[in-house]
C-alpha cells in the first residue's frame, strides 16, 4: 500500500511550534496538495512546550482560511498533558474554537509516572470532550494499560493515532512498534478506527506513513478502520 493513497494528515508542526521546522502554513499546504492530500491539519505544540506557541495564536487560528492551494485545511493543537488529572496547556475557551485537539505527553515537560498515573492522565485527557486524539502514547517511556485506554477510547469516539516520527528509524521514543501493535489489535477487536498521522515538523514527512504500513499489515488491519482513507468519516469523528 502506497502511503501517498491516503487524503489526510492531521498531527503537522509549523515553524509557530518553535523547533524543528521553519516552515509555514502556506509552505506546509503546498507540501500536501504536491503528495496529494485532500485534508491538511495544523497542530503546532501547546504554550508549555519551550519556544512554542502562545494562546494568542491559537485564539487567531478561526479566521484562518480553510482552503489553501486546494487543499481543506483545519487547525488543531497538540496540547500537552501536565499532570496525571489530563490537565491540559490550553484553557476550554481555546479548544472549543478549535477544529480539533490532539493530547500529548512529552517528557521535558511532564515528567513519566508509574503505569497507573499515566494511564490516568491518557484515561483523562480521553473523557475530555475538547481532546478528539491521543498522540503517540506508544512511547515506552510512559508505561500505560492499554487495554484500558482502548475500551475508554472506543466509549468517548476518541481517537488513537499511530505516529509514523515513533516508528522511523531514527524515532526517539523507544522501542514502540509492540506498543504499537497492541493498539492495532485492541483497535480491531473494538472495532474502532486509528488516524496514521506523520508529526511532522515541517514539509519533510507530510503523508509519509511508511513507516507504519508494515505494522498495519502485521495486526492484518482492514482499511475501513483506518481514518485517514474517509474524509467524511473522519470528520465525523472530530465533530
Amino acid at each position: 500500500m502506497n502511503p501517498t493513497t491516503y487524503q489526510a494528515d492531521l498531527h503537522t508542526h509549523t515553524i509557530a511550534s518553535g523547533h524543528g521546522s521553519s516552515a509555514t502554513i502556506t509552505d506546509m499546504a503546498k507540501a500536501a496538495a504536491a503528495k496529494g492530500l485532500q485534508l491538511l491539519g495544523i497542530s503546532d505544540h501547546g504554550p508549555a512546550t519551550p519556544g512554542g506557541t502562545t494562546p494568542s495564536y491559537f485564539r487567531s487560528l478561526t479566521q484562518a482560511p480553510k482552503n489553501r492551494l486546494g487543499v481543506s485545511i483545519l487547525y488543531g493543537a497538540e496540547a500537552n498533558i501536565l499532570d496525571c488529572s489530563g490537565t491540559l496547556d490550553l484553557s476550554e475557551d481555546i479548544l472549543k474554537r478549535l477544529d480539533y485537539t490532539i493530547a500529548s505527553m512529552h517528557p521535558a515537560i511532564t515528567k513519566p509516572g508509574t503505569k497507573e498515573e499515566n494511564t490516568n492522565a491518557y484515561l483523562a485527557a480521553i473523557k475530555n470532550p475538547y481532546v478528539q486524539i491521543i498522540g503517540h502514547c506508544d512511547d515506552s517511556r510512559y508505561p500505560v494499560d492499554y487495554p484500558a485506554l482502548v475500551s475508554a477510547a472506543a466509549s468517548h469516539r476518541t481517537i488513537f493515532e499511530i505516529n509514523a516520527a515513533s516508528l522511523r528509524p531514527d524515532g526517539y521514543r523507544g522501542d514502540t512498534r509492540q506498543n504499537n501493535l497492541m493498539l492495532l489489535h485492541l483497535c480491531k477487536h473494538y472495532d474502532h478506527p486509528v488516524l496514521l498521522s506523520s508529526d511532522s515538523h515541517g514539509t519533510a514527512h507530510i503523508g509519509d506513513f511508511s513507516s507504519t504500513l508494515a505494522l498495519l499489515q502485521l495486526a492484518e488491519m482492514p482499511k475501513r478502520l483506518i481514518l485517514n482513507d474517509s474524509i467524511e468519516k473522519l470528520r465525523m469523528f472530530l465533530a
